[in-house]
């Protein structure tokens, strides 16, 4: 018989503390270490750190032992090798995207990453760097995804498949699928792991980034869906949310966001924009839109800006009362008052790509893209604790578990 550990060992604080930052409800698993995953998404790597503390380096896995098949395999296929083309191109300026997004699986020895330029979900044993499972995803490419709060599933957006695919952590065997909009980005479990929600962003690859050219952006709206039999249970366009607000101007693309405490409103970026927006979910419109520093050294021809991205990374204090916010094409990172959506102290990050809040709710941490490392941030203070090297390009950071004594 499995041998579990009881949820009272580590306190219901800390139970209720990873379920609403990370997916994670269940308890530890045993002769583990809890662990910060960092997607280094040009390198395929995952760089491992503490969670707290000095959040010091622990080990590196290599998310791509198999690279040299894959590109055989896309060399070999003309339609794979021109969307790997583009995709390097475009959103990888110019570099292969090979660790998006990425969890451990419920006992804590493998980690399981979506794999961009590969299309593909992948799931790699820590202690020998071996493949455990690959599973291959609708279309030409992998993106965000989320693992459900009891760790068994994991959603991951099938970007130019317009579905989301639930697969099984442990085997790779779909679940089940939902259909989205164009280009499915984030996705989020609530309600209890109940429910999936997920944005689509559009072609946010595309040059045509001119207001007049937004048409060409294609289909733009939050899906949610029943994560039990994935039924789509409501589709929610921000567009009439913002005419309605008096924002013709701003794009109805929702990139990160997340859920307040109660899960009664969305705090959310969208494309282009340098701020946040509050929409309620039971009203179903937007109750307030948060204006957020901007900065000279960002280009006016908004064709500069990459994948469309003005801001992109969010997360939340333990409290609900304070928003991390990676202002990516400005180059900081503050931390916001939800009450009133303004901003603490702006500080300098090299284009910030992501905020995950710690275990602990007392820090926030971001993936600085341009610098190749991850920076720490106090919630309470607003300042900056200190910066830890990783990868080549760092973007996803996720908690989640290693095994014991595991480094390298």
């Amino acid at each position: 018989m499995t041998r579990r550990t009881p949820l009272f060992k580590y306190g219901l604080g800390t139970v209720l503390a990873l379920a609403s930052c990370c997916g994670l409800s269940h308890a530890a698993p045993l002769n583990s270490q809890q662990v910060f995953f960092v997607g280094n998404n040009w390198d395929g790597t995952v760089t491992v750190i503490r969670p707290s503390g000095d959040f010091a380096k622990i080990g590196v896995i290599n998310m791509v032992p198999d690279r040299k098949e894959r590109l055989k395999e896309i060399y070999l296929n003309p339609i794979k090798l021109v969307a790997y083309s583009y995709i390097r191109n475009t959103a990888g300026e110019g570099n292969d995207q090979l660790v998006d997004d990425m969890y451990s699986t419920p006992d804590g020895k493998s980690v399981v990453a979506s794999r961009p330029s590969y299309a593909d979900v992948v799931s790699i044993d820590i202690a020998s760097g071996k493949i455990n499972w690959r599973t291959s995803v609708e279309g030409f490419r992998a993106d965000h995804m989320a693992v459900s709060p009891d760790g068994l599933r994991v959603a991951v957006s099938a970007s130019s498949g317009n579905v989301v695919q639930v697969l099984d952590i442990q085997t790779g065997k779909e679940l089940g699928r939902f259909d989205t909009g164009d280009k499915p980005h984030e996705n989020i479990y609530f309600a209890g792991g109940t429910k999936i929600i997920n944005s689509a962003i559009g072609n946010v690859e595309t040059p045509m980034d001119a207001s007049w050219q937004d048409f060409t952006k294609g289909k733009r709206y939050l899906t949610i869906a029943d994560a039990n039999n994935y039924k789509i249970l409501k589709k929610i366009d921000f567009r009439p949310a913002l005419d309605a607000f008096g924002r013709k101007d701003l794009s109805n693309a929702v990139r990160p966001m997340v859920l307040s405490k109660d899960e009664s409103k969305i705090y959310a970026q969208v494309s282009f924009f340098n701020g946040l927006i509050e929409y309620d979910l039971n009203q179903d419109k937007i109750t307030r839109i948060g204006q957020l520093p901007g900065s000279s050294t960002i280009p006016a021809d908004r064709t500069k800006w990459v994948n469309d991205s003005r801001h992109h990374g969010l997360s939340m204090s333990a409290d609900g009362e304070k928003l991390c916010v990676a202002g990516t094409m400005d180059d900081y990172a503050t931390i916001v008052d939800r009450k009133t959506l303004t901003a603490a102290k702006l500080i300098p990050a090299g284009k910030p790509y992501w905020a995950t809040r710690s275990p602990n709710g007392k820090s926030c941490v971001i993936s600085e893209s341009a610098n190749d490392v991850v920076t720490v941030i106090d919630f309470e203070t607003g300042e900056k604790v200190l910066s830890v090297p990783v990868g080549n390009h760092p973007q996803r950071v996720r908690i989640g578990y290693a095994p014991a004594g595991w480094s390298n």
